[in-house]
């Protein structure tokens, strides 16, 4: 039996395309959507065309499988913390502010990649379907935050408030994830986290200074 027919005897199915993702998004973050061949991904997760095509239908299957895996772990990285946090909601919204603008979220490969996707989410349903389910998951744990935030300090904030602020704060975040990673000598240690309590509280009206 050959290295490669073992390998993928041992691993699950859930295993084999994981590593196809993966191998995927090293390509589009290094050369883009267009430089991510299926030639080039089957090399790189070192299998077969074949296997490709035993998982997904096509290589836009397998594009569009990978943007969605990495939105949803940048998301799951983000609010992973804040779960963690037995305080008050202001403790848990200024978690969630900080590991939005910090390592591991905060990365330069993470900014290849959204550069990488950027065009194909502009020009193709699926992808910018994608894109719209992961961007409301992510605004609506922040409007939660906020939302449980404000009651805590005995602010009380209509439906339409809550979203404005959640989408202005989501902006902000945005903002400084991208210049963090696009620009990360420009910052002192901790000077984006900084910005974001600061900003983020600024907006909402609550201080989220420790």
């Amino acid at each position: 039996m050959s290295d490669e027919r073992r390998k993928f005897t041992r691993e699950t199915a859930q295993q084999r395309k994981l590593a196809l993702i993966e191998a995927t998004l090293e390509l589009v973050a290094e050369k883009g959507v267009q430089g991510a061949t299926v030639r080039g991904i089957a090399d790189r997760a070192e299998v077969t065309q074949g296997l490709i095509r035993h998982y997904f239908s096509s290589k836009e299957d397998l594009i569009t499988a990978a943007y969605e895996y990495h939105m949803t772990q940048m998301i799951d990285l983000t609010y992973a913390p804040v779960a963690a946090v037995k305080g008050s909601a202001r403790d848990q919204l200024r978690v969630f502010v900080q590991s939005s603008v910090m390592p591991p979220v905060v990365d330069p490969r993470s900014i290849a990649l959204w550069a990488g996707f950027l065009n194909k989410v502009q020009h193709d349903a699926r992808m910018k379907e994608t894109h719209a389910k992961t961007y409301v998951q992510f605004r609506d744990q922040l409007q939660e935050l906020i939302q449980a935030a404000l009651e805590e300090a005995g602010i009380t904030a209509a439906p339409d408030r809550l979203y404005r602020l959640a989408t202005a704060c989501n902006a902000l975040i945005d903002g400084l994830w991208m210049e963090g990673g696009a620009l990360p000598e420009a910052f002192a240690p901790g000077e984006l986290s900084q910005i974001g309590l600061n900003s983020v509280g600024a907006i909402i009206g609550v201080s989220l200074e420790p």
